[in-house]
């Protein structure tokens, strides 16, 4: 995975509460366990019109100034429903790479640290003021993992929260299998010393 340490990028506002998963990628797109096809499909529902493949021209993706938006600026309750890892996958492979609300659903909020995505939890008011500020062609952030603060272009700052554990594996660029892996060295000590301890373990 990628090293998360700052990023500059679009920001876009997504002014609805309770998105759940179905809404990020919808149940009929999940045919597959790997990671990728599933951009194309992101928020499926809202973003094509009823054909399936024409842009729907009232869905904020859709307008002009949002085409390269790395940030998504979200309500309450951000990833609910099911726990499928496809939501975040989308979300990554579309192009984002945080995600900010004033609260997540647990599973999906652990499972964007998983696929290469930070989601930053503000105030509800600090959210609101960026929903409200966010317009296409004016609306770049500057998100600072190391001082774990978010700043607006206009030199607004807000300072955010976020479990140590969670911040090195983000600015390490390591998910649960590439932490695992980070300790080889001690794990395999261990393997070493536990045959000597009890062989009969080891056949």
């Amino acid at each position: 995975m990628e090293k998360f340490i700052t990023h500059d990028g679009v920001a876009v506002p997504l002014a609805r509460t309770n998105v759940n998963t179905d809404d990020i990628i919808p149940a009929r797109f999940l045919k597959s366990i790997r990671r990728t096809g599933f951009g194309k499909f992101l928020f499926a529902n809202w973003r094509y019109l009823e054909d399936g493949h024409t842009p729907n021209p009232d869905f904020v993706l859709n307008e002009p100034g949002y085409e390269d938006a790395s940030i998504l600026v979200a309500d309450e309750n951000f990833g609910c429903g099911s726990s499928r890892e496809h939501a975040p996958w989308a979300l990554r492979e579309y192009g984002f790479v945080c995600i900010i609300a004033p609260s997540f659903a647990d599973i999906f909020y652990n499972n964007c640290f998983n696929s290469n995505i930070l989601p930053i939890t503000l105030a509800s008011s600090q959210v609101a003021t960026l929903l409200n500020s966010l317009r296409p062609g004016a609306s770049t952030l500057h998100v600072d993992l190391p001082s774990q603060s978010v700043t607006t272009a206009e030199g607004h700052t807000f300072h955010f929260e976020i479990d140590p554990f969670n911040k090195n594996a983000a600015m390490e660029g390591l998910d649960n299998i590439g932490w695992s892996l980070s300790h080889k060295d001690e794990i395999l000590a261990y393997e070493k010393a536990r045959r000597q301890e009890a062989p009969w373990l080891f056949p």
